[in-house]
């Protein structure tokens, strides 16, 4: 996932902005990671370069 998607991304339970947090990087990409809802609290995992924005109830764990 390209860090410029940020400014297009929100949460998808009540469309707030989201937080990033990054675990391993290459470049511009972000590889492993997770997003993290500003007012939910609810936490996306950025997997393989790929954001997970499921809702939580909608997700295999």
């Amino acid at each position: 996932m390209k860090e410029s998607l940020m400014e297009i991304l929100c949460d998808p339970l009540d469309k707030s902005e989201l937080e990033l947090e990054v675990e391993e990087r290459d470049g511009e990409e972000i590889i492993e990671g997770r997003l993290i809802g500003t007012v939910t609290g609810e936490e996306y995992p950025i997997e393989d370069g790929i954001p997970n924005l499921l809702p939580p109830d909608m997700r295999d764990d």
